[in-house]
């Protein structure tokens, strides 16, 4: 049975309205969240969007934890449903990576989220898709908890600063000019040799394939790692 406010009786519940149902609820979620960040999925504001009462909503879902929980999990299941059916274990967590980039790219409030709970149904989804992966790599025991735990923090740790200073651009701000007065600043607030590399780097280089680069690093040193393990048994 669905969840209920907490306050509302068994006397003071409503009929579900015809139409309305989790789905819905959750599409409009993510289309508040997108247009107005996470402050803006109130129970009062998708009574507004989706031209019902507070009762409606609290038959389906039970406040604004939810309302959030529910909208990450529906934008990273689409994301990762969208990988299709790879063959090669490492070929599908460089589409998954990508995938999870580009959700969190698409929308920025998705990858504040996902930092927020471990344990929330999104989290647990890509920890999932992942592991079977690794697996398919014959990857094991407590190499596949590192390897997991390695890959999938670093996935989620490139995209979301990529996703945050996307939404501080301002609109309609083209990208390449926004790196480019960024690097400026870069080089005029410190020497250092590394420093003024990056920043001679930063106008052209692109974060999708920058994520994608880390990536084939890690699955590099989980390669490394396999092997070494097998020297070690050998000898």
């Amino acid at each position: 049975m669905s969840r209920w406010a907490s306050g509302l009786t068994d006397r003071t519940r409503l009929a579900p309205v015809r139409g309305l149902s989790r789905e819905r609820i959750t599409a409009a979620t993510i289309e508040l969240l997108d247009a107005a960040g996470e402050g803006a999925p109130t129970v009062r504001a998708l009574t507004a969007s989706l031209d019902t009462g507070r009762g409606a909503i609290y038959h389906h879902v039970a406040g604004r934890g939810e309302l959030l929980t529910g909208a990450t999990e529906s934008v990273i299941g689409h994301s990762l449903s969208a990988t299709g059916t790879v063959q090669d274990p490492a070929l599908m967590l460089r589409a998954l990576s990508l995938s999870i980039f580009d959700a969190i790219d698409a929308h920025p409030w998705v990858g504040r989220q996902l930092a927020r709970e471990p344990l929330q149904p999104a989290v647990l989804l890509i920890w999932k898709r992942v592991g079977t992966q690794l697996r398919r790599l014959r990857v094991r025991g407590a190499g596949l908890s590192n390897a997991g735990a390695a890959l999938v923090n670093y996935v989620l740790g490139a995209a979301s600063p990529h996703a945050t200073a996307a939404s501080r651009r301002p609109q309609g701000a083209d990208r390449r000019d926004y790196l480019a007065g960024l690097a400026a600043d870069l080089v005029g607030s410190d020497p250092d040799a590394v420093v003024q590399e990056t920043a001679a780097s930063m106008s052209a280089h692109d974060d999708r394939e920058q994520s994608l680069a880390g990536v084939d690093i890690v699955l590099a040193g989980i390669a490394a790692r396999q092997s070494r393990d097998r020297k070690s048994d050998w000898s």
